[in-house]
């Protein structure tokens, strides 16, 4: 059980990284999406994370009719706002506008799926 409890650990800061990895990534590529840097990553992807697995979650219930209307490009405009909303809770963490929260949440995903695809 000990070793199991240690897998998930390793696996949950792993993704933590990666996803901190995936925010430089995207204030790279995208105008007006800033991450200071490495420690406001690690900072916005962990308030990323809670922020998608709360509000995120009950906003993709509410709005799953709409998701499904529009073949699930919606995700995308829910995931903008979440990282609009992470950015005015994370210092050093920035997303000016939401064409730039669009853009970044539809190219974080893709890093993020990219490299836990070459991870895992």
């Amino acid at each position: 059980m000990a070793g199991g409890l240690k897998w998930s650990m390793k696996k949950i800061l792993i993704h933590w990284l990666l996803s901190a990895l995936s925010l430089l990534v995207v204030s790279q590529v995208v105008r007006g999406f800033e991450v200071s840097g490495v420690l406001a990553a690690l900072l916005a992807a962990i308030v990323i994370g809670f922020v998608n697995s709360t509000l995120g979650i009950v906003l993709k219930i509410l709005t799953l009719p709409l998701t499904i209307l529009t073949l699930g490009i919606f995700w995308f405009v829910i995931n903008a706002l979440m990282l609009e909303l992470a950015s005015w809770l994370v210092p050093g963490f920035l997303v000016s506008g939401f064409f730039a929260a669009f853009v970044g949440a539809i190219i974080l995903s893709l890093i993020n799926l990219i490299l836990r695809f070459l991870v895992d």
